[in-house]
């Protein structure tokens, strides 16, 4: 099985805004997700976030901090790992890329805005067409959702 690598790039909506709609689809599919932070902090941030994003709605996550990671839906993580066996695994704020081969997809989200990140993610999609994944490219709209580019 292929993985479907897909870029998406963020222009005018900041990712604690776009990722839980993402999230919400993939549980709607079904899918266990693993979502890789660049930096602990950052997952404990996005940790409480993802309680509190809207008045009437959470999504259902853990940390390594929590335990029971296995029967996670969505697992916060700094690390390479992935103990709830993820579907999907989405790479935030320049996460160190580990092997993607056995997910489903594999999502990266990154800041328009941010010229490192972007060189980053340029470097990401060669990797992931040179392992001969099926990549595409999406970039925010200006109401926040996507249009496909490549």
């Amino acid at each position: 099985m292929t993985v479907e690598v897909v870029f998406y790039h963020l222009l005018h909506k900041p990712l604690e805004a776009a990722l839980p709609q993402l999230l919400h689809k993939c549980l709607d599919r079904g899918w266990a997700v693993v979502v890789q932070t660049g930096s602990v902090e950052r997952c404990a941030a996005l940790d409480s976030h993802l309680w509190t994003f809207t008045d009437d709605s959470f999504l259902p996550h853990g940390t390594k901090q929590d335990g029971h990671a296995d029967k996670q839906p969505i697992y916060l993580t700094s690390e390479a790992d992935n103990p709830n066996n993820a579907d999907v695994r989405f790479l935030v704020d320049r996460a160190v890329v580990p092997p993607l081969s056995g997910y489903k997809r594999a999502i990266f989200m990154f800041d328009g805005r941010d010229e490192d990140a972007v060189r980053d993610a340029r470097q990401s999609w060669a990797a992931a067409k040179a392992e001969g994944f099926n990549v595409t490219y999406w970039q925010q709209t200006q109401a926040g959702g996507w249009e496909q580019k490549a």
